[in-house]
């Protein structure tokens, strides 16, 4: 059994076959018969799993094993108290309302890689740091959620996966390493 911690470059898609105009998974990892464990969007960078195993695999992606998965969402705007609250609460966004979870504004997130391309700039209007800590992960739902509650996300990074941390593990963008498959159970530090 094997599992790979990747730190995913923003615009790589979470797949292995050639995609006709972003790179694939395969031009940072060469390992065969891995696949990911959840999915981050093309748009979204950070920590992502990697495995051989399939029941690994649905041990980490399936939100019912509540493995707590932590973002950094850079926002446009200032999120007040209550739209923090809304988010932890749990957001309606139409087709399903999300699980409660754990939100709250962060400074600049330190040691945090530059971005290609940088995120806009716009000097009237603040961009922010909220970490939203869940065990869910539907498709775009941090994305969707900041922006239900009036704060679109302009950068996503997923810093962890229960104990696992990129920060920690001291991945930059594009490299990974074999982790223990038992160490995203563990208690953080």
């Amino acid at each position: 059994m094997r599992l790979i911690a990747l730190n995913k470059p923003f615009g790589t898609i979470c797949q292995f076959s050639p995609h006709e105009n972003r790179p694939s998974l395969a031009a940072h990892v060469d390992v065969p018969d891995v696949y990911p464990a959840g999915r981050l969007d093309a748009d979204s960078e950070g920590l992502l799993l990697l495995t051989d195993d399939g029941g690994l695999q649905t041990r980490i992606a399936e939100p019912r094993h509540k493995l707590v998965k932590r973002y950094w969402a850079q926002v446009d705007g200032l999120p007040d108290e209550a739209a923090l609250k809304a988010l932890a609460a749990g957001v309606d966004l139409g087709d399903y309302v999300t699980q409660p979870c754990r939100a709250r504004l962060i400074d600049a997130p330190c040691g945090l890689w530059e971005r290609t391309p940088p995120i806009r700039f716009r000097a009237q209007i603040p961009a922010t740091w909220v970490e939203i800590e869940l065990a869910e992960g539907k498709n775009r739902q941090v994305r969707r959620m900041t922006a239900a509650v009036g704060y679109p996300t302009l950068r996503l990074v997923r810093a962890s996966i229960g104990a696992l941390d990129v920060f920690e593990l001291g991945l930059a963008p594009g490299a990974w390493c074999d982790v223990d498959p038992q160490s995203p159970w563990r208690d953080r530090k």
